[in-house]
């Protein structure tokens, strides 16, 4: 699990740089993206990568590599949401918003590191299509609890939805890392 910790941070090191230059250019505007907006905006970057995954066209020249970041980033970005709430105008520095993305990042990995020591890193045997079916599963879910005003009744709630893509969007890009 050594391999796999140093491998997740090599990742979140990419999307967090990524993170902070799109901060310098555009702000804190995502603030102002209402939770159903977040999620839309991740599973448009999921159904793109299944697209991608299915078809030997690509009109676009963007691979999978930039949607899994995409899609880490928005669900840290709905997790900061879920936190702080939905504002009218952009009101996080750049500083502020680091903060906030690494803090989220440290409780998603730790998340990680149980659920892999639970179930064995069975997430290595595991196919990068698989891995991208079970994000787009895990947004039908916190499309269904958004649509039930975020109540369950015996299931978790939108956050570990979220978190679960993390991870599993940063499995798969250590998968299409590890590829010769």
């Amino acid at each position: 699990m050594q391999d796999t910790s140093k491998q997740y941070d090599a990742v979140i090191e990419t999307c967090k740089n990524l993170f902070i230059k799109k901060m310098s250019d555009y702000g804190s505007a995502w603030r102002i993206l209402r939770l159903p907006s977040l999620t839309d905006q991740i599973f448009i970057k999921a159904q793109r990568i299944r697209s991608l995954q299915q078809n030997a066209v690509r009109k676009v020249d963007e691979g999978e590599v930039s949607e899994f970041i995409g899609i880490i980033n928005y669900c840290i970005m709905a997790l900061i949401q879920l936190e702080k709430g939905v504002v009218e105008q952009p009101d996080l520095s750049t500083e502020e918003a680091t903060k906030l993305y690494s803090e989220k990042v440290a409780i998603t990995k730790k998340l990680m590191e149980d659920k892999n020591h639970d179930y064995g890193e069975a997430w290595r045997d595991m196919r990068v299509s698989s891995l991208t079916d079970l994000i787009l599963q895990k947004l039908l879910r916190v499309k269904q609890i958004e649509d039930n005003a975020g109540k369950t009744i015996v299931s978790e709630g939108i956050d570990a939805n979220y978190q679960d893509m993390i991870n599993y969007a940063i499995f798969a890009l250590i998968h299409l890392n590890e590829k010769p």
